[in-house]
């Protein structure tokens, strides 16, 4: 794309000139306005489930009143069934874990596994059938020589651990401080779990170490369950699979979970329920159905026992259409942003961005869009919603609403509604402005302010520049002036420019915009070919504008002047 082109998408106000008096220093006549389609990456595109982290399920007053008098009835009884249930496999578990040498380094064998997971298994299904599942299966789990690795999702509610139970006691991966909760800790240490420790710098890759060894070993290890998703959602869709059940390449089974209930009180994720509210909720209900259903083992590719992330794709894709539900690429990182977004008093929704895709695609970290964050917070917090108006976008910058500024709130918004939301803002940033806040960028629009070349740049030359950019002759721009002067010397040196400038790229756009602008002007049908249809103006009919070594007369010698283009196919 040409930068004719580029002017021309992000193209500056229009109207008529408005003549300085005197001196050389005069209003640029800027040519009218023209808007096309901006061109969009699909990849890049909002997803189809925006907040799968989200419990909406809210009970009316008939539901209240039923489970109010259910539960009178049901939770005590239900309560004490289920710890005695617990206390009964308590001794099991104890006989599993107790006189095994080599803890957690060699399977349980013989007799002990026999009897502990026969007996576990048992007392699992009662556990469940006491809190009123009704369970329903379909396929059958495939052998640990068929597939050493089972991978359940969607994955949202503590009560998944159901399916546990029914692919008779597979592995799990565990928190440590997890084994020392009496009577749970040791059922938990009776099914060989692969424990993580929160202390350990390491523990992630000793975990996956942990995993590929029992999966590859060819010992009598028992399948290793795992929850690729990483966090739980409200099953609208199927989020990112981490890698960790994908990295051993080795045949792996998918599990599908469905709670087809009409009354939904066991999603628990990050807003809605808490845990009290969605156990008390269900064991308040007369009965809650649960569908498993054992897909059949899909052995990987060897393109795909080679990447993980192609392997995981692969799993993800065929049990999303066997649920019938979208993908999507949000993460555990989203919901740390969705947490953080709370604290600044946005809606949590606000902070989810699929952090993976955007990561992977603009190369950014998590601590940089946790700082984009706060300032998007800082932006939007006078408006309504989480999301940012072109009023809030025009008092941040310190501009009135302009053409110029409009073309650049579109560039931002990209679904059109006339607002952005964070992640149109993070995307923005990387793509619009990052790009063209270079340190030539900088140093460039440092030299087009001072229009005198005398190093510094006072208000005057200031507002010279910001009017014509904006095509607003009689802007004040004296408070913008003000925030940039960090030693109110009523000058601007290039450190406190460069400095305004690498904190708010988007002033970044508007300055080589302009730039590029005056290059047109000066070129309208000769170096650069605008592939876009502009209005053409006559050279002899552009008015005169500040001119120094940034934007000199135009000669025979315009050729050479430096190109600087801040396009990123977006």
């Amino acid at each position: 794309m040409t930068l004719c082109t580029e002017a021309a998408v992000a193209t500056l106000g229009g109207g008529s000139a408005a003549q300085a008096g005197g001196g050389g220093m005069s209003e640029p006549a800027l040519q009218p306005r023209a808007v096309f389609t901006l061109p969009r990456q699909q990849s890049l595109a909002s997803p189809l489930v925006i907040n799968p982290f989200v419990q909406e399920t809210r009970l009316d007053a008939k539901d209240k009143s039923r489970a109010f008098l259910f539960g009178l009835i049901l939770v005590p009884l239900r309560i004490l069934c289920m710890l005695f249930i617990l206390l009964v496999a308590w001794p099991f578990a104890v006989l599993a874990t107790s006189c095994t040498p080599e803890k957690g380094t060699k399977p349980l064998l013989g007799w002990q596994r026999r009897v502990c997971y026969a007996s576990l298994t048992i007392l699992g299904r009662a556990l469940f059938f006491v809190m009123g599942f009704r369970v329903k299966v379909k396929g059958e789990v495939a052998s640990p020589e068929e597939a050493p690795i089972l991978t359940a999702a969607p994955h949202s509610s503590f009560f998944d651990g159901i399916v546990c139970v029914l692919a008779g006691l597979p592995s799990t991966v565990s928190r440590q401080e997890n084994l020392s909760v009496p009577i749970l800790g040791r059922i938990l240490s009776a099914l060989q779990p692969v424990v993580v420790s929160r202390v350990d710098p390491d523990s992630r890759r000793n975990t996956i170490k942990e995993i590929t060894r029992r999966a590859t070993s060819g010992e009598q290890w028992p399948q290793v369950l795992i929850f690729p998703e990483g966090t739980c959602t409200n099953r609208s869709c199927l989020i990112t699979f981490k890698q960790g059940a994908f990295i051993p390449g080795v045949p792996v089974q998918p599990v599908l979970l469905r709670y087809p209930n009409k009354l939904d009180t066991v999603t628990w994720t990050w807003q809605g329920y808490n845990f009290k509210e969605a156990l008390v909720l269900t064991l308040c209900q007369l009965f809650t159905k649960v569908e498993v259903e054992f897909l059949p083992v899909y052995i990987p590719s060897e393109e795909e026992k080679k990447d993980p992330v192609l392997f995981a794709s692969g799993v993800r894709n065929k049990m999303a259409r066997a649920l019938d539900v979208a993908t999507t690429d949000h993460t555990y990182e989203d919901c740390r942003l969705m947490i953080s977004a709370g604290q600044l008093t946005l809606p949590m929704e606000a902070g989810l961005v699929e952090f993976t895709k955007i990561s992977k695609k603009l190369n950014l970290k998590w601590d940089s869009v946790r700082e984009q964050l706060d300032q998007f917070a800082a932006i939007a917090s006078t408006s309504k919603g989480g999301r940012i108006g072109i009023e809030e976008f025009a008092n941040y910058l310190k501009l009135p609403v302009s053409d110029a500024l409009e073309q650049l709130f579109a560039l931002f918004d990209r679904n059109g509604d006339g607002t952005i939301d964070f992640r149109e803002y993070v995307i923005g940033l990387s793509v619009v402005c990052n790009p063209a806040n270079t340190e030539q960028t900088i140093q460039m629009a440092f030299q087009l302010f001072d229009v005198d070349e005398d190093g510094i740049i006072n208000e005057d030359e200031f507002s010279l520049i910001m009017r014509s950019a904006l095509g607003l002759p009689s802007l004040d721009v004296s408070n913008l002036f003000k925030e940039i002067d960090a030693d109110n010397s009523k000058k601007l040196s290039y450190e406190e420019f460069k400095d305004f400038a690498l904190k708010h790229p988007e002033y970044a756009k508007l300055f080589t915009t302009y730039l590029e602008l005056q290059r047109c002007q000066i070129f309208p049908e000769t170096e650069f070919t605008c592939s876009t249809p502009t209005v053409k103006t006559p050279v002899s009919e552009i008015a005169s504008v500040p001119r120094n070594k940034v934007c000199p007369q135009a000669s025979d010698d315009d050729h050479s002047i430096v190109s600087v283009s801040d396009k990123k196919e977006d």
